[in-house]
């Protein structure tokens, strides 16, 4: 099997974070492969699985727009790249997303995930916190939970299965090859979603 690249959308927000845990998950799957910081549309076309990252959902999505990766990107992902949203990363990817205090919201959206995104569901910065939750994704019953100005998931379509909830809120979501979460995996301490996001795309390249 070929080398696999591993993208992190490299515009804005945790990118640093996503690189170490990705070099790390490499490692513990003995797999063949490198990071790569998405910045451009020839990057975005040649990743084998992308991240994106936790930061400011609508800087994201308007420097995506900006650089012209947008179409690139949404075509990648409905085409079946194997993608890891996290916190702002979910957002981008929801059909839909609007703010808990000032309602909709009229930020430019990747919208391959059939959800709705509430933002700051959990308050603002100063609400942020950690938890400890069940994650239902292969080798990992239990997941320490980084929420930091935190979406949670409102409703979901069809095809979309929960990964996890807390109390009453959904954090965390799959659509076949799209995981979403609302807190930060990359500062947890576990590589468990990295993990599983390789995977998919390893099962994606011996499928091609």
């Amino acid at each position: 099997m070929s080398r696999l690249t591993v993208g992190i959308l490299g515009l804005q927000g945790d990118i640093e974070e996503h690189l170490s845990a990705t070099d790390l998950a490499l490692s513990r799957l003995g797999a063949e492969g490198e990071p790569l910081l998405v910045k451009g549309i020839d990057d975005a076309k040649r990743v084998n699985a992308l991240i994106i990252p936790g930061g400011e959902s609508t800087v994201m999505g308007s420097l995506s727009s900006i650089k012209g990766i947008l179409p690139t990107l949404r075509e990648r992902i409905t085409n079946g790249l194997p993608t890891l949203g996290t916190c702002a990363g979910m957002i981008t990817l929801a059909k839909r997303a609007y703010d808990r205090v000032v309602g909709e919201t009229s930020q430019t959206l990747i919208g391959t995930m059939d959800i709705t995104v509430e933002r700051n569901s959990f308050g603002r910065q100063g609400e942020s916190f950690e938890a400890d939750l069940g994650l239902d994704v292969p080798g990992a019953s239990k997941f320490h939970g980084v929420f930091i100005r935190a979406p949670s998931v409102k409703t979901i379509g069809q095809g979309v299965k929960e990964l996890a909830r807390l109390g009453d809120a959904v954090v965390a979501v799959q659509q076949g090859n799209m995981i979403g979460t609302a807190f930060h995996p990359e500062l947890s301490g576990s590589t468990i979603l990295h993990e599983y996001l390789i995977r998919l795309a390893k099962t994606d390249a011996v499928q091609a």
